[in-house]
């Protein structure tokens, strides 16, 4: 049986993959974003829509993730410039640590995001809820801890 090998605090964790792992129900697809915590979201829409000369959307807020999120458009992906709605919103938190902003999260399409979370949980990948949520584009999103992922926050979105 085929293993995978995870980085955690520096040392490698072994997964084993179960056996209907390699006929996965699921595909993993393109990039979609690159999400970017930022303390002053009118100053960061100014450098990229001013500045850089992006295309730049509005804010819109997010309560159930208690993050407000402008997109902007590189043509081939999009970053997502996120700032907190609350003082309970996990960006806030994050904000705390890292006080000039910095990268969040990168979200990665699924093409079926209940079999990617039955599968993944399976493969001992910390999902960090039980179910999917509605993003910010509408669609079904998860989060994978980022320690099983190499040190990075995942978000998987349904296409």
């Amino acid at each position: 049986m085929p293993k995978i090998y995870v980085l955690e605090a520096g040392e490698a964790r072994v997964y084993r993959w179960a056996q209907k792992s390699l006929g996965r129900l699921w595909k993993l697809g393109r990039l979609n974003h690159v999400a970017i915590a930022v303390p002053d979201l009118e100053k960061a829409k100014f450098l990229y829509r001013e500045m850089l000369g992006a295309t730049v959307s509005e804010t819109v807020p997010l309560p159930e993730h208690g993050v407000y999120t402008v997109f902007v458009d590189l043509g081939n992906t999009k970053l997502e410039l996120l700032h907190p709605l609350g003082d309970d919103s996990p960006v806030a938190g994050f904000l705390q640590k890292n006080k000039a902003g910095g990268l969040h999260h990168i979200c990665i399409e699924v093409d079926n995001i209940k079999d990617a979370i039955v599968d993944l949980k399976e493969q001992q990948i910390r999902v960090l809820s039980d179910e999917a949520k509605i993003g910010a584009h509408g669609k079904p999103v998860v989060f994978l801890h980022p320690k099983d992922c190499g040190g990075v926050l995942v978000e998987l979105e349904e296409a």
